[in-house]
């Protein structure tokens, strides 16, 4: 701090340097002596105001600088004009007299410079109150400097940044909730606010946790700068990420809504933040606070004995963490930390009495991070199943509905996806006999089979698509529901439902053949074939899945029956020109049909 007083110092000495330099300048004047004497007068003033900067600078720690840099080097670029103009009326010889010609337009241009920087060092004094008996007290000034003069929206921005980081308490959070305001308005304020050093400031704030009002106002306004991949690294670049993850221990509800909203929207628009929050812990706390009274009725028998167990540490883990003290909280990576410990600054019975929509914002907004979190990250997904947040989310969806629904099964999506792509996930996580994964499928064919809702069928489809693999062959429960969706009306779940299908008869699966075979038993062609008939994009997932089965289970009855060699055969070949490999699969198709149905072939031919 005491390098960046002394730098700050030196930014203003050198306009008063240049002040005296023109005040001496003018006093030697021979010609223009009016105008040389109005110059001295602004510059006298100039000078007054730099010195009053110079001394609130010096004495004010904490001090917020891009302002006052802009507006020192605008009246220093303004008083090296002034000297050069001034200069010209010393004694000089007649020649360099007629070659230098000096006007009173010169001397009214250069004085509308000096009335400029005036105003804005009267602006600066003014924001920081550099004149006032309270030392550091800054006010929201709605005035415009003339440097802004061109950009109104800066000088707004710097008083509210100001404020933030210099002023009281209460001032603090109102030039907060100011800033959260102006970046919800536009990616330009947005990114004002980080270019001029709005970032540091806010996340002190929302450290500091001088009341939880000015917290939330802190973590909104961070928020609403979130939605860019570079202005997230800023504020990784600040330390956050300890820090949100501490708040979201100790902090009320209503601080930890705001908290886990940030978690999401950062993890959303960067992969570096996503893991770094992962890395801090962050999974544990948010599946805690996910878990808060989801497990507290009469239906625990339904999950087994092991998902009680896995239930109650969750909630155990709730009790324990509320007795510590809110200054014993470690951060960083410290042991306690690493554990995971999650604690909040209010005892369980005062959760509890907590108004149920304030529960239910932290819950949507907790599901929503873990959501986040699990995108696209294998690591993540990991860390989630291994907090026992699968249980959790099968209770969730099962009992929730809305947007807290949706977000629980967007996140189970999310961990079957990576399943899909990492074997030991798919081992761990979803075992044949894990209570929480049979609580996760049940949850999902229920979801298909009971809700007609496509937004939340979409996820339910594509979770058991992903999980295609986890499944025996006798586990036929779960292609009934996808083949009965290939009907329905919404061509989305539909072309969803086909490629969910298309994963168990793929060759990848090791169970190809006897999935294929259950797929048509279960009456899937007929509805295939009139999925062939919807837009291109249902064409090409009806024919991806009708290859695989005719490779797989090419002697099946139903397949002769249904025609289906003549439906390949008669494909839209459009659907080749966009999808050019597909052609290769289909021709292996009707070469194998046609080691099965022959005499169809004839007939046709003939």
């Amino acid at each position: 701090m005491a390098s960046d007083e002394k730098r700050i110092e030196n930014d203003l000495s050198y306009p008063i340097l240049l002040s005296e330099r023109v005040r001496a300048t003018v006093d030697e004047a021979e010609s223009f002596k009016f105008e040389c004497a109005e110059v001295g007068k602004q510059v006298d003033r100039l000078c007054q105001m730099l010195r009053t900067m110079v001394r609130f600078a010096t004495a004010t720690p904490n001090l917020y600088e891009p302002p006052i840099r802009r507006v020192v080097a605008e009246v220093c670029k303004n008083l090296e004009r002034t000297l050069i103009l001034v200069r010209k009326c010393k004694r000089r010889s007649i020649l360099r007299r007629v070659v230098t010609i000096v006007t009173v337009a010169d001397f009214r241009k250069v004085l509308s410079f000096l009335e400029a920087s005036i105003g804005d060092m009267k602006w600066l004094i003014d924001v920081f109150d550099a004149e006032g008996a309270e030392g550091g007290k800054v006010v929201i000034q709605h005035s415009l400097p003339q440097i802004a003069s061109n950009d109104p929206m800066l000088s707004w921005i710097w008083s509210h940044i100001a404020t933030v980081q210099m002023g009281l308490p209460g001032d603090r959070c109102e030039a907060a909730k100011g800033l959260a305001s102006l970046a919800n308005d536009n990616d330009r304020n947005k990114t004002i606010i980080v270019e001029e050093g709005g970032v540091p400031p806010l996340l002190k704030l929302f450290k500091e946790g001088t009341s939880p009002e000015a917290q939330i106002a802190a973590a909104t306004a961070l928020y609403n700068l979130a939605n860019d991949r570079d202005r997230v690294q800023v504020i990784v670049i600040g330390l956050a990420i300890p820090n949100i993850v501490q708040v979201l221990g100790e902090s009320p509800m209503g601080v930890q809504i705001e908290a886990s909203r940030l978690v999401a929207r950062m993890a959303e628009h960067d992969p570096v933040a996503q893991e770094d929050f992962a890395r801090e812990n962050v999974i544990r706390p948010l599946v805690t606070l996910l878990s808060f009274e989801t497990f507290l009725d009469g239906s625990k028998d339904q999950l087994g004995k092991q998902s009680i167990h896995s239930i109650l540490q969750i909630n155990k883990e709730l009790e324990k963490n509320s007795l510590y003290k809110s200054n014993s909280r470690p951060v960083g990576n410290s042991p306690m930390h690493m554990e995971g410990s999650s604690r909040t600054g209010h005892s369980r019975k005062e959760r509890e009495n907590e108004d149920p929509e304030i529960k239910l914002k932290l819950k949507i907004s907790c599901a929503r991070a873990l959501w986040m979190l699990a995108k696209g990250s294998v690591s993540n997904s990991r860390k989630l199943t291994e907090t026992k947040g699968l249980l959790c989310l099968a209770k969730l969806v099962e009992n929730d509905q809305g947007e807290r629904q949706f977000n629980c099964l967007m996140t189970i999506m999310e961990i079957a996806a990576a399943a899909e792509s990492n074997a030991d996930l798919r081992r761990a996580a979803f075992k044949t006999n894990s209570p929480a994964a049979k609580a996760v499928v049940e949850q999902l064919l229920r979801v298909i089979q009971e809700l007609d809702n496509p937004s939340l069928q979409i996820p339910a489809i594509k979770s058991i698509g992903s999980l295609a693999r986890t499944f025996s062959a006798k586990e036929t429960r779960v292609i009934g529901p996808l083949v009965t969706q290939i009907s329905h009306r919404n061509l989305d779940v539909a072309a969803e439902a086909a490629i969910a299908l298309g994963k168990f008869a793929c060759p990848e699966n090791f169970l190809c053949v006897e999935h294929s075979k259950a797929i048509i038993e279960f009456k899937a062609i007929p509805q295939l074939m009139r999925l062939l008939r919807n837009n291109e994009h249902n064409q090409l997932h009806g024919l991806i899945l009708l290859c695989y089965l005719a490779l797989h289970a090419g002697n099946s009855e139903s397949l002769e029956q249904a025609r289906v060699l003549t439906a390949l055969e008669g494909a839209d070949r459009t659907v080749f020109s966009h999808h050019p490999e597909l052609r290769e699969l289909v021709s292996r198709a009707i070469y194998h049909l046609n080691l099965y149905h022959t005499g169809v072939q004839s007939q046709i031919m003939s």
